[in-house]
């Protein structure tokens, strides 16, 4: 009889085993479930904030450094802070000698989650306290997030909602960790087992190889919280396991790296470097102080806010001691990764940046500046080389109109993916609008290749416009120079004033057109220019009706994008049957300022 109940009991501890070894990694699924919910809701939410803290970085490491630990604050994830430098640099945006700082910057940042996940160790019977426990406020926060999701309108905030819901299943994933790890405390093996941890070389491997295969950091910090809530963890063990979770990190930034350029591997290097230099140097410290004057509190139990600590003080050494060495880390990682013999082609936009949304919807805009700026000078080099011609001009004019092409189709495929992922309203709206507007713009450049051609073939055929056709092309010229920088300004700056005075002086243009065209046939009556000029005077005169028309698209989508339900067709045609005081009065300011010359 005492056999079979031996017999028994072993069975029940195996089963028991079992299903705390299912239920841990039900948990865990949970817990990486609801960090990537909030994690994603949480980049949509910072939107284009992401480019403004960018556009700060500098050469200053301090303020690179609390820029990557607001940026990692803000995502809740080092490793798509990690991805999205690797990205940034593969794409040319960031400098190698930049994501120093915000790499070690993300290593502090992602302290916080350890911090709120301290709460599943609270004990207390005061009311306040309790509530800051998981299982007490994780089902208020899902609550309030799926009442946000059910009944708002509103795309922000179902996306606050989101966070809150992705919250709450990551705080409940950690308390089935918590319970499932609980019935270990009493099983003799666990604690055989825990006695392999007391080698710090063996922990370090632990930490980095489990981090490694579930690629969180958080996760990894938050099973070795759940593990302390058996009493059967102690200082000694947690603190090597700690420091090798922060080498298991660099798993996801290895992975990034592939495919991409030497100067993006070098950023994967260098947080590489980072950790294991920092993780080597608190090591010899941490086992040199236990040696000299052995550190007693080691063998003592450690608790879930014990770790917070231990993790943000790890983290925050490792930083303040390899931080003066930052250019010694970039110098290191060019050693290790030399340039290549052959020049590397330079990508327009990482398909990295996917993984973070908001920030490839605003770099996709500044490329899309670029191809602006680029457009608005191939059109002025045309314009001036049909009175000053050069064949400098012409290969200047090609260049760029090739370049141009090429970065639409670039920015058109990425526009594309980029449209399949979940977007904010605003992020939606924007691809819509840089999807119209990298169209016209490249039909700029190609309408300033014609005309470049055109003064080309009439230089080779010794063919001049008389000088009154000449005065008159000089003053179309000069509007169309207007209306490109107008709406580089209005599109580079999301400037709606400026685009309103697009479309008026775009009506001048089309006036002057038709003008130029009439006096011509006079001249052609008199006998003042011959029929072999026609040609080219009404090529020219088409390809400069396009540009305009090509500027007036770009500012009705600037315009569609302050009201999405504004149809562009519709627009334009109230605007020029209904004649707005407003319009009225650019059209006339513009007529005046752009009047031909009367022969």
């Amino acid at each position: 009889m005492i056999g079979l109940i031996i017999i028994v009991s072993d069975h029940l501890e195996v089963y028991m085993s079992i299903f705390s070894f299912f239920s841990m990694c039900g948990g865990l699924a949970f817990f990486l479930f609801g960090m990537h919910v909030m994690s994603q809701s949480l980049e949509k939410i910072a939107g284009g904030r992401l480019e403004n803290i960018l556009k700060k970085m500098t050469s200053n490491p301090f303020k690179s450094l609390a820029l990557g630990a607001g940026i990692t604050i803000a995502v809740q994830s080092s490793s798509a802070m990690t991805v999205m430098l690797v990205g940034l640099v593969n794409s040319g945006i960031m400098q190698l000698e930049q994501t120093v700082g915000v790499i070690m910057g993300s290593n502090v940042g992602t302290t916080l989650t350890a911090w709120l996940l301290s709460t599943a160790g609270i004990e207390s019977d005061h009311i306040v306290l309790s509530m800051l426990k998981p299982e007490n406020f994780a089902p208020v926060v899902a609550m309030i997030g799926v009442g946000m999701l059910m009944m708002s309108q509103n795309k922000k905030r179902k996306d606050i909602g989101t966070i809150m819901v992705g919250f709450a299943i990551l705080m409940h994933g950690m308390e089935v960790m918590k319970d499932a790890v609980s019935p270990l405390a009493q099983m003799e093996g666990f604690s055989h087992l825990l006695t392999a941890f007391q080698n710090p070389f063996l922990s370090i491997a632990i930490g980095a190889i489990f981090t490694g295969v579930i690629q969180s950091s958080a996760a990894s910090v938050g099973i070795l919280q759940a593990l302390s809530l058996t009493g059967a963890i102690s200082y000694r063990m947690a603190i090597p396991i700690i420091m090798g979770q922060n080498i298991g990190t660099c798993v996801t930034s290895l992975i990034s790296s592939i495919g991409v350029n030497k100067n993006a591997k070098r950023v994967t290097v260098v947080h590489m470097s980072f950790n294991m230099i920092g993780t080597i140097v608190c090591l010899v410290i941490f086992c040199g102080m236990d040696a000299m004057i052995h550190l007693d509190f080691l063998e003592k139990s450690i608790g879930p806010v014990e770790i917070a600590a231990v993790h943000s003080i790890f983290n925050i050494v490792t930083t303040l001691i390899l931080l003066p060495f930052s250019n010694h880390l970039v110098k290191l990682a060019k050693r290790l990764i030399p340039d290549a013999k052959e020049k590397e082609t330079r990508v327009l936009l990482d398909k990295r940046l996917i993984a973070t949304p908001p920030l490839a919807v605003s770099q996709c805009r500044e490329r899309t500046k670029e191809m602006a700026e680029g457009a608005k000078e191939a059109l002025h080099e045309a314009l001036t080389a049909m009175f000053d011609f050069s064949k400098d001009a012409v290969l200047s004019v090609e260049e760029k109109e090739q370049k141009l092409d090429e970065m639409e189709d670039q920015l058109s495929a990425f526009l594309m993916k980029l449209s399949a992922v979940s977007l904010s309203d605003e992020d939606s709206r924007t691809v819509t609008e840089l999807l119209h507007s990298i169209s016209d713009f490249e039909r700029i450049s190609d309408h300033a290749i014609n005309m470049i051609e055109i003064g080309q073939e009439m230089e080779q055929n010794h063919q001049n416009f008389s000088k009154s056709a000449r005065a008159d092309f000089a003053t179309l010229f000069a509007a169309l120079t207007e209306i490109s920088e107008l709406t580089v300004k209005a599109f580079s700056n999301h400037d709606t004033d400026s685009a309103l005075v697009i479309e008026p002086l775009e009506e001048v243009i089309d006036d002057l057109t038709i003008k130029i065209k009439d006096k011509h046939i006079t001249r052609l009556r008199k006998g003042e220019c011959s029929p072999e000029l026609g040609v080219y005077l009404s090529d020219l005169l088409i390809n400069c009706e396009r540009v305009s028309d090509h500027c007036s698209n770009v500012a009705v989508s600037i315009i569609q994008f302050k009201k999405p339900n504004l149809f562009s067709h519709s627009y334009l045609n109230v605007l020029k049957t209904e004649r707005t005081p407003q319009f009225i009065e650019n059209y006339n300011r513009y007529s005046e300022k752009y009047r031909l010359s009367i022969d």
